[in-house]
């Protein structure tokens, strides 16, 4: 069991005070049609949803995209301080869903206030020095490196051969590695991504892989991200670059990855969506910003902690309870779609205002948001380019959801396609 971060008397656990009964945040509902769920959520309880997470533990889950826009607009009242929580007494060090909350660390995803705002200044501007056409350029190279090794094939699986390597090999090289370590690091956050008992074993071999990165770049600057990371001004420790590190390229591994599976999968199932590329309505980038107000990558995000009672959506929230953003829910909600004033942009995939990448102070940094969107851009050109008669190698309803309420990706995306020869580019 761990000990309370904060000071002060913590509450047994319980349900959220004047709740009804908690729905459960798991299930078979989250992997086929969360937005059928989110939907009966609204019905029943409204934007601010009683769940109860594995082990018991209780929760708000803000579906409201009101709600979610005024939580992440507040940081003073609704920070990301994981410290803060009411139930850390409760928590056992194994609990599963740890990697999701977070513990108090000084890493930028785990840091909150003044803290916070300190990584923020050295790790953007950092980000900010990337050259796009030099993104765009490693992610043509690596995608039709990968596009190689299968192409001749006929067949493939575009998650495990494609989409999840590809973020990761751009990214590794971004921050500084040689290509040689971008495999190893690709597998390292596949074990850690599939929360099996090679996960601790894979974070472990993570911190090392970034550990011997500020080491080397230390000793040897370079044009790269951890470079400009540690020639910034401000003190940080080793262990606050490694952390930091570790929260660039993990935030942006999986959820890129299953921005360019969620893309890929709507242009090979949605025939009006495919005719309308065909016909050049539609393009790529019209598919990617689809995803992101329908399916896109992160749906449930962990989490906000109020440092006092209040009141959000007519419930009674007390202070240190755990917020979760339903993000996927929030771009969904009738009350926006309606072109309600106040809101964000009406109708399907329409405007910019989604919160896909949440909002606020503690939202994905803009320089890595364009980051994740010219690699999948990229992969996804690429790919059709490569493979143009590109199809669907098994029934629609024989694919699998990623087994989480958090994350929405496909398991597998087996496809077909004419076979063609390598480009026999070894760059």
């Amino acid at each position: 069991m761990t000990s309370s971060p904060s000071a002060g008397p913590v509450p047994d656990p319980a349900p959220p005070s004047g709740c009804p009964a908690a729905v459960p945040l798991s299930g078979p509902g989250f992997h086929t049609d969360p937005q059928a769920l989110y939907r009966s959520m609204r019905r029943e309880h409204g934007p601010v949803v009683p769940v109860e997470l594995p082990g018991g533990f209780p929760a708000w889950l803000v579906i409201g995209y009101r709600e979610v826009h005024r939580v992440t607009s507040d940081p003073e009242l609704f920070p990301r301080d994981v410290g803060l929580w009411n139930q850390w007494p409760h928590v056992p060090d194994d609990w599963p869903l740890l990697p999701m909350v977070g513990r108090p660390l000084p890493s930028v995803y785990f840091s909150a206030g003044e803290e916070h705002r300190r990584h923020l200044r050295m790790l953007v501007p950092a980000l900010e020095a990337v050259d796009p056409f030099e993104v765009r350029g490693h992610g043509e190279q690596l995608a039709d490196r990968l596009i190689d090794a299968f192409c001749a094939r006929g067949t493939a699986d575009l998650v495990a051969d494609f989409c999840e390597p590809l973020p990761v090999l751009v990214l590794a090289r971004l921050i500084g590695f040689p290509d040689g370590e971008g495999a190893d690091i690709a597998r390292v956050l596949k074990d850690l991504a599939d929360g099996g008992p090679e996960a601790r074993s894979a974070h472990q071999r993570f911190a090392g892989h970034m550990a011997r990165l500020v080491a080397a770049k230390r000793a040897d600057p370079g044009d790269d991200v951890t470079s400009r990371m540690l020639a910034f001004p401000e003190e940080f420790t080793d262990e606050e670059y490694t952390l930091d590190l570790m929260a660039v390229t993990a935030a942006g591994h999986l959820t890129t990855a299953d921005w360019i599976g969620n893309s890929v999968r709507l242009m090979l199932t949605e025939d009006d969506f495919a005719d309308s590329m065909a016909r050049g309505r539609r393009s790529v980038a019209d598919a990617m910003n689809e995803v992101l107000w329908e399916d896109g990558p992160t749906q449930i995000l962990a989490g906000r902690w109020p440092v006092r009672d209040t009141r959000l959506g007519e419930r009674r929230i007390k202070a240190g309870d755990l917020l979760l953003l339903g993000l996927g829910a929030a771009n969904t909600d009738p009350v926006i779609r309606a072109g309600a004033p106040g809101g964000a942009p009406s109708g399907r995939g329409g405007g910019g205002a989604h919160l896909a990448f949440s909002h606020g102070e503690y939202r994905c940094p803009f320089p890595a948001q364009e980051i994740a969107e010219t690699i999948a851009r990229t992969g996804i050109e690429v790919l059709l380019d490569r493979l143009p008669d590109l199809e669907l190698g098994v029934p629609e309803d024989a694919l699998v959801r990623r087994p989480s309420a958090f994350l929405r990706g496909t398991t597998a995306l087996p496809v077909r396609f004419t076979p063609v020869p390598p480009t026999g580019d070894p760059s």
